[in-house]
């Protein structure tokens, strides 16, 4: 079996790295959808944000953080931000990568990144793709983050 490719990210490797410490490590997006299009990935494979659960609401909170304090360094401004995951089977990778993205979008590449509001009792709605705070007040709750609502 292939080793993830997000396992062993290095400038060797082809990735443009522009931040990391022994956890994480953020690299510019190859294929851009953003004016400034940033992954940022754990260093320990984790599946997906489906294999998570309420004990790692905290991992999502740091890296939303670690997000935003790579944005504010680019200058990006806070109104022109989105930080969030796709979910599975909507992702590119199975290794849970955080997208960190200064507006405006690219043409046709938004809808790839629609965030669905939660409603009732649900911080999220049926969607693909979750925002890092939604995803991390989802896992306080007790849910799994999927494509339905939690």
């Amino acid at each position: 079996m292939a080793r993830c490719q997000f396992c062993d990210i290095s400038t060797a490797k082809g990735f443009n790295i522009i931040w990391e410490n022994e956890f994480f490590v953020a690299f510019w997006d190859r294929k851009p959808a953003a004016e400034v299009h940033i992954q940022l990935v754990p260093r320990q494979h984790i599946e997906s944000i489906k294999s998570l659960n309420k004990n790692d609401a905290e991992l999502v909170r740091s890296m939303k953080t670690i997000g935003e304090e790579l944005l504010d360094d680019l200058g990006s401004p806070p109104s022109m931000r989105v930080l969030g995951f796709h979910v599975p089977p909507f992702n590119s990778v199975n290794h849970l990568y955080l997208h960190v993205q200064g507006l405006p979008y690219k043409p046709l590449r938004q809808a790839k990144y629609r965030i669905s509001s939660g409603f009732a009792h649900f911080n999220k709605g049926f969607g693909w793709f979750v925002e890092a705070e939604q995803a991390a007040r989802s896992l306080e709750a007790g849910c799994t983050i999927g494509v339905f609502p939690c």
